[in-house]
């Protein structure tokens, strides 16, 4: 269950009484300094486009879907995760009440219907998340808006019928013309609309720009860009449609600080900006030109607090080597914002040749890089599902000991002020209380045996913590702010 406040009462209460029953308590150490913790963005992505990661299925009851959910948060608070990046608009529709858009087919097996017995799915998310530590991130697609996996049809209200003038066929999909400025404010509104009304920790978009080409036909566009040049446009076909996801991402960004600046934002876009860069990229996928996709110009412009291109090669990739891929995108992070790689942990399904130590290796190489802060697992059922054990390897291995999320010097404010009320007891067990704080989400807890740290995060709003060990000599707490500062630590010993 999440924590709040009947939970953290109750807990404070159990504390007190157990401290009537022979606590001791420890005292102030002004003179140990606590070691920096761990720091590293170690995200999952769970899709919900096509029934991907979550809900496995559109025809789910409400009591599954949520026990599908806590598995899923469960699972990543044991494997070490700390952020989640939830798709929360597949295709133009949503997984949270809304009265810009309808509710996903992909949730409930109808477009237009809610949940029954009906519960706000974000909301709860957001929740379990939060009661674990971990981060929760908004996944949007800003521009499909039906997939060919839907089955029935668009709610009255969904883009595709509400505005059929702004949608486009192609691929066995539909799409609103990010051409079109209405369809783009529009996109950017339902964005806004989720920020304002929840709790996230951040916005994310993935690598659906313009669509990816089929080879045959060039997307339809035509109407939208003859109109620009009848009124008196200069660009090229491809720089015009350049120009315009440019103009989104900047007001995406934008929009994002003026609403809530320690709100995260994120894009993962394809992992090769254009081929030959760097030199020893032979050949690939050109998004620059394919998707009109211009990544570079969006991380050198600092429209992103981070940055998690999709890198699915393998370190030993000959064409698309994972290493110099991943030095390129550093080299090209001159407004340092956070480089968190994606990776292609679902490669390691049965039907696939990659083996976990390709995951791992892109773990080690990525914390070598002394650009780079981490990395985010595609896709969340490649753990659920333990591909090849890639789950009790990472919770086992690179992942065994938790860590914080990195320090986004692109969110505003300051560390935040130090603990009220904090005290530290032991008697069967160490426990150690606090005031929870107004300006922190998460607290890190340091338990010293010896010369060794080991750490704890945990929810600010617990107001309390315990750790069955008497062979203990110090504890130290400190509060850690939405953008990863660290406030002062308080430190005990017997």
């Amino acid at each position: 269950m999440p924590f709040n406040r009947a939970l953290t009462r109750l807990f404070i209460l159990c504390l007190a009484c157990a401290a009537a029953c022979g606590q001791t308590a420890w005292k102030p150490l002004a003179s140990v300094k606590p070691p920096e913790p761990p720091r590293e963005f170690r995200g999952v992505w769970v899709a919900t486009v096509a029934n991907i990661d979550w809900p496995s299925k559109r025809t789910l009851t409400t009591d599954q879907q949520q026990q599908e959910l806590h598995r899923i948060v469960d699972l990543a608070a044991n494997t070490g995760i700390n952020a989640i990046l939830l798709q929360v608009r597949p295709t133009c529709d949503t997984i949270y009440p809304s009265e810009l858009e309808p509710w996903s087919e992909f949730l409930t097996g109808k477009s237009g219907k809610g949940p029954d017995p009906a519960y706000d799915p974000l909301a709860l998310w957001i929740s379990e998340c939060h009661a674990r530590g971990i981060e929760l991130h908004a996944w949007f697609n800003p521009f499909r808006s039906r997939h060919f996996e839907a089955k029935g049809p668009d709610a009255a209200n969904h883009v595709n019928n509400a505005h059929k003038d702004w949608v486009r066929d192609y691929d066995r999909y539909k799409w609103i013309d990010p051409g079109v400025d209405e369809a783009r404010a529009f996109s950017l509104n339902v964005i806004r609309d989720v920020v304002k009304r929840y709790d996230i920790d951040g916005v994310h978009i993935d690598d659906y720009f313009y669509p990816y080409p089929n080879d045959k036909d060039r997307f339809p566009d035509d109407s939208t860009y003859t109109a620009y040049k009848d009124g008196g446009g200069k660009l090229g076909w491809d720089d015009w449609r350049r120009d315009r996801i440019n103009i989104f991402v900047k007001a995406m960004y934008e929009a994002v600080k003026a609403d809530k600046p320690y709100v995260k934002v994120g894009i993962s876009p394809f992992g090769i900006w254009r081929p030959g860069f760097p030199a020893t990229v032979k050949k690939g996928f050109d998004s620059f030109v394919k998707l009109n996709a211009d990544s570079r110009k969006w991380l050198n412009e600092g429209w992103m607090d981070y940055c998690s291109p999709q890198i699915y090669w393998q370190v030993t990739s000959p064409d698309q080597p994972f290493t110099d891929l991943l030095n390129w995108w550093s080299s090209e992070n001159t407004k340092h914002r956070v480089l968190a790689p994606g990776l292609y942990t679902s490669k390691l399904d049965s039907s696939g040749k990659w083996a976990v130590d390709d995951i791992l290796e892109q773990i080690k190489v990525t914390r070598a890089n002394a650009g780079a802060a981490g990395a985010v697992h595609f896709s969340a059922k490649a753990l659920l599902q333990n591909y090849k054990g890639i789950a009790t390897a990472l919770a086992s291995g690179p992942y065994a000991a938790p860590a914080l999320m990195p320090v986004f010097e692109s969110c505003p404010g300051p560390a935040p002020a130090a603990l009220k009320s904090v005290r530290c007891e032991s008697g069967a067990k160490v426990d150690v209380l606090w005031a929870p704080p107004a300006d922190a989400r998460t607290v890190i807890i340091g338990w010293r045996l010896g010369t060794q740290w080991q750490w704890q995060i945990a929810p600010a709003a617990a107001g309390g913590a315990g750790m069955n060990s008497e062979k203990l000599d110090a504890v130290a707490i400190a509060p850690v702010a939405r953008n990863g500062k660290l406030g002062s630590w308080s430190v005990f010993g017997r």
